[in-house]
């Protein structure tokens, strides 16, 4: 199963933006993690087997964590285009 995830810090600070980026990238679970503008700070892409997988995952990165003020999933029904290549055209 694959869950996009955005999630609303409590507080912005550097040092804080920072540790919770760690955690994102340390978590097997989390495939991408994106630093954004707007209502959320952060979007993760996550892979877990089940919701039962999830849902610890969401207790260990988001619950656990204090400086998460909020996190809004939504799951994904089906994958209708992957690439990370950028289209780039040769002069």
């Amino acid at each position: 199963m694959t869950f996009v995830v955005m999630v609303e810090l409590e507080r912005e600070r550097l040092d804080q933006i920072d540790a919770f980026t760690r955690r994102a990238e340390a978590e097997p679970m989390v495939q991408q993690c994106y630093y954004l503008t707007g209502e959320a700070d952060f979007c993760l892409i996550c892979t877990a087997s089940d919701m039962a997988a999830f849902e610890e995952l969401t207790k260990r990165l988001f619950f656990e964590d204090s400086n998460v003020r909020r996190f809004r999933t939504s799951v994904v029904m089906g994958r209708k285009k992957i690439g990370l290549e950028v289209p780039i055209e040769k002069s």
